[in-house]
């Protein structure tokens, strides 16, 4: 580049190639696009998944390194990452249903994707049939000719209530209808739902995979080449891509996964049971607990029972506000997954879309507090919520 003047030579820096050794932690690869020799090569590469790097909307060598690493978990032929985890869900069913179609979906649903259903229905003619998430049987009863796909959560957000996923995903694909499943709860440490015969995992990388609330992203994983890459093409014009950076950082927090995911678990075990306990506590919503109605299910599907739980106070939405306007430790905060412990009130943020009815048939309450446990000591933990329960 000696030949051209400075202002040129700024433009165009030079990029030393590795040669002989590699990065040990996967590099960030900043940039929007990649420059080609050959026009041809240059033109196939923008019609497939796989090939080379062509620019930021179809895919970047960081954030293909976690599309790979989490299918790799999962079990998967291919992994699509985007810019959150409603990106991932959006992508999925906006890639897959069209006005006209039919869904079935569990009753107890993640209010984002409650109100995007919502949404299908009013905005597209979509439908919807929701049924109990450990029910083959009703599911059997809600297909028609024209459904599409069946959309479950491994542990579902906030009531905790485990999906049958063997059931479902069986009648599911003895049927010949998609099954979606949200493991943004469970992780692939605690369940791999395409073990289980799901043809399509969804993640809110924002949560555990990442794991240090610094990032917002999501991520499908597929099953099946063929329905990735179809998927893959409609990612590619819809748009909602992921970011090299938050992609990078969520690399980073998932190195730690294991390790967090048994102490979030321990965690959440200390502090479920002890609410089980105190007086002013009317019901503690955590399948590793025996009066959940997920606890059996719970036991022969994951080893671990989540970092995430729920809670009802007797004193309704007031003792509520109190409780979460008196913890010191626990934060105040949306999301969860982080190292950090935080509280919030579902009615009124997470599912703040859903009418009374829908409330009610998710079992979420007035007085309904989530708590997703963080990997502080739990005795510190347990001592500032017994603290604001007083």
């Amino acid at each position: 580049m000696s030949e051209f003047r400075p202002e040129t030579r700024a433009v165009h820096p030079p990029q030393p190639a590795v040669e002989g050794s590699r990065p040990i932690s996967v590099p960030i690869y900043q940039t929007s696009g990649f420059v080609f020799e050959d026009p041809a090569v240059m033109a196939a590469s923008m019609g497939r998944p796989d090939g080379a790097y062509v620019y930021g909307r179809y895919t970047n060598p960081t954030v293909r390194s976690l599309e790979l690493a989490v299918s790799g978990l999962e079990g998967g032929a291919g992994a699509v990452a985007t810019g959150s985890g409603m990106g991932a869900i959006n992508t999925v069913l906006l890639g897959l249903l069209k006005p006209g179609d039919h869904m079935v979906a569990q009753r107890s649903l993640y209010g984002g994707t409650a109100a995007m259903l919502n949404e299908l229905t009013g905005r597209f003619g979509i439908t919807v049939t929701y049924v109990p998430e450990n029910d083959p049987g009703a599911l059997r009863a809600a297909v028609r000719p024209e459904t599409r796909l069946v959309y479950l959560e491994t542990i579902s957000n906030p009531m905790t209530l485990v999906a049958d996923l063997p059931g479902m995903c069986a009648v599911a694909r003895e049927l010949g209808i998609l099954s979606v499943v949200d493991n943004t709860f469970a992780t692939a440490m605690l369940c791999r739902p395409l073990e289980h015969g799901a043809d399509i995992v969804v993640h809110s990388t924002t949560k555990y995979l990442s794991g240090h609330t610094d990032v917002v992203g999501g991520l499908a994983v597929f099953a099946d080449a063929a329905l990735y890459e179809k998927v893959w093409h409609f990612s590619v014009e819809l748009g909602a891509s992921a970011d090299p950076f938050a992609a990078w950082l969520t690399l980073r927090g998932l190195q730690t996964l294991g390790l967090r995911m048994e102490r979030h678990c321990s965690n959440a075990h200390h502090l479920a049971v002890r609410l089980a306990e105190h007086p002013a506590v009317t019901a503690v919503h955590w399948p590793g607990l025996a009066s959940h109605p997920s606890y059996e299910l719970a036991g022969k599907l994951l080893p671990g029972f989540g970092g995430v739980f729920a809670f009802d106070l007797a004193g309704g939405r007031a003792a509520g506000e109190k409780f979460m306007s008196s913890v010191r430790l626990a934060l105040l905060a949306p999301s969860l997954g982080g190292v950090e412990t935080l509280i919030l009130h579902p009615a009124s943020t997470s599912h703040r879309s859903l009418g009374p009815e829908e409330l009610a048939r998710s079992g979420i309450g007035e007085g309904t507090v989530r708590i997703a446990a963080g990997i502080e000591h739990p005795e510190d933990l347990w001592a500032d919520i017994s603290q604001a329960l007083a």
